[in-house]
């Protein structure tokens, strides 16, 4: 079996929702990050990448469905390239990871592109075709920013409920307190803050043209635990026990646009692309669970992907953890029972934002980058998706100078 390398990823800054990149159409995202991989392997030549694939858990509006072709159109490489466009939600980029590295695996193709892409700003609304012509009642326009929609009437009503509402009631379960979330958000912001004036995202992420957005736009470096304390919460009212509301929109993660790509190859794309790898694709996992526990279903998507690694969790140095919420952050990295400090060091989506179908792939070039810093030798990535779903990618460091 041929071993699958990531090589490289990039990614716009993320803008907030109605923010810097709310008139940039999704499909020209998509396209800016397709430019900027192919302009960090100058010798490339396209016609050598066997495939695109992208994630987007919209698809409804500007996207025209399959993003991913309209990507490689519109960024000006050749149409002999295919392109397809996975929808596993929050993860989809992952997912475009996990499809793209299996056809490595399997011998067929050496280079892909691969990348995510999401303007929850410009989703758009839709409205329901009607059984019969000409109705005589009023027709409601649905979001398609964020959550269910157009729902079936089959599915149980306790699967249907908003992911914070899902959200109160995971950590009832798993018993965070208000506390704990807002340190943790806190914190998310002053680690994404400090790892920007650092440096560390300097080589990761390309502007937008015809923007002036720089860096990710929802961090917040005066967060404090006391100033999120003050926030009201959004799903439940505040309420003595353990039936009151604790999330509000200071410890969850904002709407956002934005775009990321990757390289994935064989050994053999090192000669196309002019570059070294930075990391071995070493294992992979995907779970389940009911879907309105949905925040806890990477704990076992990485605990599979760590297994099929050959590794155990006391090997693992470094931990991208998509924070769609705090609450069910802190639930999955307690159940891990690993050292906090090793998840998100550079920050996470609480503050830099999470655009669903962009989101997987930032975490596994800042997993890349951070080994790569570290010398570390293994990392983890790992997301939770709504409707019940968790994905997980394990990457070793082929540059690694530590066991």
């Amino acid at each position: 079996m041929n071993q699958a390398y990531l090589y490289d990823a990039v990614r716009t800054p993320f803008g907030k929702f109605g923010g810097a990149l709310a008139g940039v159409r999704p499909d020209d995202l998509a396209a800016e990050v397709v430019k900027a991989e192919v302009a960090r392997a100058p010798g490339l030549d396209p016609e050598r990448i066997d495939e695109v694939i992208f994630g987007n858990a919209n698809g409804a509006g500007e996207e025209n469905r399959n993003v991913a072709r309209m990507a490689t159109l519109l960024a000006g490489l050749p149409t002999s390239i295919p392109g397809t466009t996975v929808n596993r939600l929050c993860g989809s980029s992952l997912d475009a990871a996990i499809i793209g590295s299996r056809q490595i695996n399997a011998g067929e193709g050496d280079l892909v592109l691969i990348g995510g892409v999401e303007s929850m700003s410009r989703a758009p609304w839709v409205l329901p075709k009607t059984e019969k012509p000409y109705p005589a009642g009023n027709m409601t326009l649905a979001s398609t920013t964020l959550g269910w929609r157009l729902v079936n009437k089959k599915m149980p009503q306790e699967w249907t409920v908003s992911l914070g509402e899902a959200t109160e009631q995971l950590r009832e379960r798993h018993g965070i307190s208000r506390e704990r979330q807002d340190e943790f958000a806190a914190a998310s912001h002053r680690l994404a803050d400090a790892a920007w004036n650092e440096g560390k995202y300097d080589s990761m992420v390309v502007q937008v043209p015809g923007t002036d957005l720089n860096r990710d736009e929802s961090i917040r470096p005066t967060s404090t635990a006391e100033v999120l304390a003050g926030l009201k919460t959004v799903f439940r009212p505040v309420a003595d026990g353990p039936e009151g509301g604790t999330v509000t929109a200071g410890n969850a993660s904002p709407l956002n646009d934005g775009a990321s790509a990757a390289w994935l190859g064989s050994e053999a794309a090192a000669g196309l692309l002019g570059t070294e790898p930075l990391a071995r694709i070493a294992g992979r996992g995907a779970s389940a669970l009911e879907p309105q526990f949905f925040g806890f279903a990477p704990v076992e998507a990485a605990n599979q992907a760590v297994k099929r690694a050959g590794i155990s969790w006391s090997d693992v140095a470094a931990v991208e953890l998509n924070e769609a919420f705090a609450a069910q952050s802190l639930a999955c990295i307690d159940n891990w029972d690993i050292d906090p400090a090793i998840v998100n060091a550079w920050g996470g989506a609480v503050a830099i934002g999470h655009p669903l179908g962009a989101s997987g792939i930032r975490i596994l070039g800042t997993l890349a980058r951070r080994l790569q810093e570290s010398g570390e030798r293994w990392g983890v990535a790992a997301i939770c998706i709504g409707v019940g779903q968790g994905l997980a990618v394990v990457l070793e460091n082929v540059n690694s100078t530590k066991n």
